[in-house]
């Protein structure tokens, strides 16, 4: 496998795919890639893949074939997003024979699309669950960093000390990384799937997924001191108040460092309006291509320490 020199700064940071080649497709071209090598590939740039490519859409083995061949010519990087971690956990047993992801409806709903899409080729499905192994749960070089959910320094700091020296998961510690209380899981749960907080007293919601939720995503991007329950929140709640929000994470994601990408959050685009970044050190990649309204979009990084929202290309 090619890989890419980590003084590289020209990537296109695409966000969460879930399944829609097509988009991912369209978006490729729109940017000036080729196919002319059974790989796409541009002159002078390179993709960043956020992660989060199964699930949701129909289209699953197309995305991973257009992904993992980028990857393995030299013209990609792809991270782990938390629904190929959770691939990884619902078919790897621990060491009671017990499956690290439970087998319930909740889970199995979630993975169904994927696992249907491989029915007629186990092999390969098998061969995508080893491949999801090798994928970094964060990158980052002197300009910029990326990772599929949330950059916190204090977990990132952790697993540089537990991880391979390419920042991936190894099969001895997959099975700390998903038991529940351990240091490992902690972060890995933060890092792919992002902080969340309690919902304050009488206020639920229904997700995406059918799902009662009594805690919410909050925004690791701002300074918690400052926030509001409504205003950390990353999406709008109904009946989330506009009092103080009780702080019980200090960490956030400075103003004087360096840009961060990430995805997972399904930011809406209004009507009439671009996408845009959440602060000239932090942008979201993730529009929500999985839903009818939504867009796959991408950040054309090119080194700047200040992002701009001019710089977010999308398709429908």
């Amino acid at each position: 496998m090619k890989t890419i020199d980590n003084n590289f700064v020209n990537f296109d940071i695409i966000g969460d795919i879930h399944g829609h080649s097509n988009d991912l497709k369209k978006l490729l071209n729109a940017l000036g890639y080729s196919n002319k090598k059974g790989y796409y590939q541009h002159p002078e740039r390179k993709v960043l893949f956020i992660g989060d490519y199964i699930d949701r859409g129909i289209n699953i083995i197309e995305v991973l074939d257009i992904v993992k061949k980028m990857v393995d010519n030299g013209e990609a990087i792809a991270l782990m997003g938390n629904h190929e971690y959770n691939a990884i956990c619902y078919n790897t047993l621990n060491a009671n024979g017990d499956y690290l992801r439970e087998h319930n409806p909740k889970n199995f709903n979630q993975h169904a699309v994927t696992m249907a899409a491989f029915m007629p080729v186990p092999n390969m499905y098998k061969m995508y669950i080893e491949w999801f192994k090798t994928l970094p749960l964060f990158y980052e070089n002197d300009s910029f960093r990326a990772v599929h959910a949330c950059w916190d320094n204090t977990y990132i700091d952790y697993l540089r000390t537990r991880l391979d020296e390419n920042n991936c998961l190894t099969n001895s510690i997959i099975e700390e990384s998903a038991t529940e209380g351990t240091d490992l899981n902690k972060a890995v749960e933060v890092t792919l799937k992002g902080k969340e907080a309690k919902m304050p007293e009488g206020v639920t919601f229904i997700d995406k997924d059918r799902i009662l939720r009594t805690e919410f995503r909050t925004k690791w991007w701002e300074n918690p001191h400052k926030m509001t329950y409504s205003s950390i929140s990353v999406h709008s709640v109904k009946g989330m108040p506009n009092t103080p929000f009780v702080v019980e994470d200090d960490n956030y994601y400075l103003e004087t460092e360096v840009p961060v990408f990430f995805g997972h959050y399904w930011m809406e685009q209004k009507a009439g309006t671009r996408p845009h970044i959440q602060r000239e050190n932090v942008c979201c990649v993730d529009f929500s291509v999985a839903k009818g309204d939504g867009i796959l979009a991408c950040y054309r990084y090119s080194g700047e320490s200040k992002l701009n929202s001019t710089q977010l290309v999308f398709v429908k």
